[in-house]
């Protein structure tokens, strides 16, 4: 979700991976294949995730927003547990009233004014809905019940270890008025944006099953390939996940030849898209559709309304010099992003990231729209499409990531000069660490008392968390670790632990507490110079979370020095220039050292990258 509409909201009131598999792609897959080594937390032996493969048929009534869908799922259980059930997500079934999201969006303390009581006003024609009519496994009728946004299935024959089951379903679907994300003519007039509109399978790991209902917050799903067949009105322009197998049948912008199209009214798009684990697309008959390709890199696609001014056209024009450079800053920082295209689509409705594609707002500024929206959407392209964590359960190991990487590709695309490209975002954490309001970044995305404390906890703790990690263990570490961390989990899904022990094995330290206390548990930093006498410093800590300390000694004739006083549990220090003296252990509240020479102040981390939750007592 873009920060741009997060800070705005704040302000207003708070991924062994199973190698994809008989893929139909003709062409090659994807731009590059990361290897997919062992994982440093898990061996080879133990780590599995599920496997799925798509077929859809999908046939769009443009003038009921209704369509048809048939759908072949073969699905390979990689555990080692026998699965007696299975569950999908029927996501469109939040937008009627009554719904979890309906009741949770008109009872939360702080509504997003987005929402709101909106969906308890849709008429039935406006409702959403996915209705399967009928499902089977390898032949054979299954029971199955709906329950709000999630389709329980009793299987007829258990799937066992190793097997792959095959699973028909036939189903109908309805578009909602677009309330969030989803929706037909929203507020931009975009007629069809289709995000998590198919009866998708729930994800399986070693915690169990994550069907869990769909409330408010973020998704999570199998890795797969996809090959779905989209009939739609003849005049609608396409464009979402995957690679077009018969651009010259269709045309509007995607022909490599001459264009042969079907004197029909409605036209079928066949899409593939293989390693992904989700499918997203939007039409609309008023869309733009440029290309601009990108040096070694992917095809970006961008749609917008031609029905938009001419300075908001011209803005779609400027932005798109500034994708690719964005698309290329992330490759080099993260990982080189491996699908061969990614399109940016004008969605009309605050921005959200998707499987090779984003939608969002279309009629911002330049400004909003490349530094706003488009620079946090496509970072989550790693930060969690590639890295697949799951978003509901750890929502900051995505927004924080990606915001982190976000504002430091704004400071140097823009030639911004910030020395701390996230100064406002440890300001934000901070504020939430002293208003009495922070949750752990343990709690469920959808179980904030406030929608702006997660917000706050998700996107700025969240990016506090990797910049202060580069804080603890040396900046350089940190960029070698996020490349590691890459390498080593695209196309899995990672847990918490697993950018902790990167962070180790990168540094040789040891960090696990930093997850402990930063990310499950509420514990703030506070350290304060206690007091300064001729040449002695004492330092006290305040708050309960332990941190090693960078510190600045100015003296009485002008010269200063740096300090660094390694925190005893890291059992290491991390490169550091500055003079290294005698390890602080947590437990013991104050700090005492002294220098050759007679101290004029004394300054606790000049650079604001520890977020101290009181930086008043940080100097004396």
């Amino acid at each position: 979700m873009n920060r741009f509409f997060i800070s705005i909201y704040c302000v207003l009131i708070f991924w062994s991976c199973n190698t994809s598999k008989n893929s139909v792609v003709t062409e090659p897959a994807i731009l590059t294949t990361p290897q997919t080594p062992t994982t440093p937390s898990l061996s080879k032996s133990t780590y599995w995730q599920q496997h799925v493969d798509y077929k859809m048929e999908i046939d769009m009534d443009v003038n009921t927003y209704q369509y048809k869908g048939k759908q072949t799922l073969v699905y390979t259980n990689n555990s080692p547990d026998v699965l007696n059930r299975v569950y999908y997500h029927l996501y469109f079934n939040a937008f009627q009233p009554g719904s979890e999201m309906d009741v949770r969006s008109r009872t939360i303390a702080d509504p997003d004014r987005r929402v709101g009581d909106r969906i308890s006003k849709l008429k039935p024609n406006e409702i959403g809905y996915i209705k399967v009519n009928s499902l089977k496994q390898n032949g054979k009728t299954l029971k199955h019940e709906t329950v709000g946004t999630v389709l329980e299935v009793d299987l007829v024959k258990p799937i066992q270890p190793g097997e792959s089951v095959t699973f028909n379903m036939d189903f109908d679907g309805q578009v909602p008025v677009q309330i969030r994300r989803s929706g037909r003519n929203n507020q931009e007039g975009v007629a069809l944006s289709m995000a998590q509109w198919y009866p998708k399978l729930a994800e399986y790991d070693f915690e169990g099953w994550h069907a869990h209902p769909y409330i408010g917050r973020e998704f999570h799903g199998v890795w797969g390939d996809f090959d779905v067949k989209l009939t739609i009105d003849k005049n609608y322009v396409v464009g979402g996940t995957g690679y077009l197998q018969n651009p010259n049948s269709i045309g509007h912008g995607y022909e490599t030849g001459e264009i042969n199209r079907p004197n029909t009214d409605k036209l079928t798009w066949h899409f593939v898209a293989p390693k992904v684990h989700d499918f997203t697309w939007a039409a609309d008959p008023d869309y733009i559709h440029d290309t601009t390709q990108v040096p070694n890199g992917p095809m970006l696609h961008f749609f917008y309304k031609k029905t938009m001014s001419e300075e908001q056209k011209n803005n779609w024009k400027r932005i798109q010099p500034k994708s690719v450079e964005f698309m290329q800053y992330y490759s080099e920082t993260v990982g080189k992003y491996p699908y061969k295209q990614y399109s940016i689509i004008q969605g009309g409705d605050g921005g959200m990231e998707y499987g090779m594609c984003t939608l969002l707002l279309g009629e911002g500024t330049y400004e909003g729209l490349i530094k706003g929206v488009i620079s946090h959407e496509m970072a989550h392209t790693w930060f969690q499409f590639l890295l697949a964590n799951n978003e509901s359960k750890h929502p900051w190991m995505d927004e924080g990531f990606s915001t982190y990487i976000e504002y430091h590709g704004v400071n140097i695309i823009f030639n911004e000069g910030k020395t701390n490209p996230l100064e406002g975002v440890y300001n934000a954490y901070i504020a939430l660490a002293n208003s009495g309001r922070e949750q752990p970044l343990t709690t469920h995305g959808d179980r904030y008392t406030f929608n702006r404390s997660y917000s706050l906890a998700s996107y700025y703790k969240g990016g506090v968390f990797l910049s202060q990690l580069g804080y603890i263990m040396g900046e350089e570490n940190l960029n070698l670790t996020i490349k590691k961390y890459f390498t080593d989990f695209v196309f899995k899904h990672p847990k918490p632990l697993d950018i902790i022990r990167t962070a180790e094995k990168i540094s040789g330290l040891e960090l696990n507490w930093y997850l402990t206390d930063f990310a499950q548990t509420t514990n703030t930093i506070d350290y304060a110079v206690k007091s300064v006498k001729g040449n002695s410093v004492t330092l006290e800590r305040i708050g309960l979370m332990p941190m090693p300390i960078d510190l600045t000694v100015t003296y009485t004739d002008g010269v200063t020095e740096e300090f660094y006083i390694p925190l005893q549990m890291m059992r290491g220090e991390k490169p550091t220039a500055a003079t290294i003296i005698k390890d602080w252990a947590w437990a013991y509240p104050t700090y005492t050292f002294e220098t050759k020479k007679t101290i004029k102040s004394v300054e606790i981390d000049p650079s604001g990258l520890m977020a101290d939750v009181d930086r008043g007592n940080n100097k004396k």
